[in-house]
């Protein structure tokens, strides 16, 4: 099995710290900015970045949906990373300045594909796929901070 990574960025006219609070808010902004590609979104514990415990469905493909339960770490300033405990899966969000008043969201997805035939047309596919979705949700993110 080889490992599969997506990663994505923007630069969202908004300070890091109003960024990152943005992401880590579970409850309120994070549910608001997700794309059509999750459902059932419901946050199970916490709510507030570290100790968050989250679950949605992710649909990448008309055919492919995944059953996501996250925790959610900090492990250092300007980083969030969301553990799905279902699968190998494991997303990290980082949120840096990028000039004044601006910041530069990147957001990487590392899992453990499949082998053969089928892990080849994963490899190939899903990460542009993936980056799609999470570009919707960074340009979403944008639009709710920026305003």
């Amino acid at each position: 099995m080889a490992q599969v990574e997506a990663t994505t960025e923007r630069i969202i006219a908004a300070d890091a710290e109003t960024v990152f609070d943005a992401l880590a808010d579970y409850t309120g902004i994070r549910g608001k900015v997700l794309p059509e590609h999750f459902s059932e979104y419901e946050v199970r514990e916490g709510g507030d970045g570290e100790g968050t415990l989250v679950h949605w469905k992710l649909q990448a493909t008309s055919k492919r949906v995944r059953d996501c339960l996250l925790e959610v770490t900090e492990p250092t300033d300007g980083q969030l990373v969301e553990t799905d405990r279902n699968s190998s899966m494991v997303t990290t969000w980082v949120v840096t300045p990028a000039g004044e008043g601006k910041a530069k969201a990147v957001v990487t997805t590392v899992w453990n594909g499949a082998g053969g035939i089928g892990g080849f047309f994963e490899r190939t596919f899903a990460p542009k796929g993936l980056a799609r979705i999470y570009d919707t949700l960074l340009a979403n993110l944008a639009a709710e901070v920026e305003s």
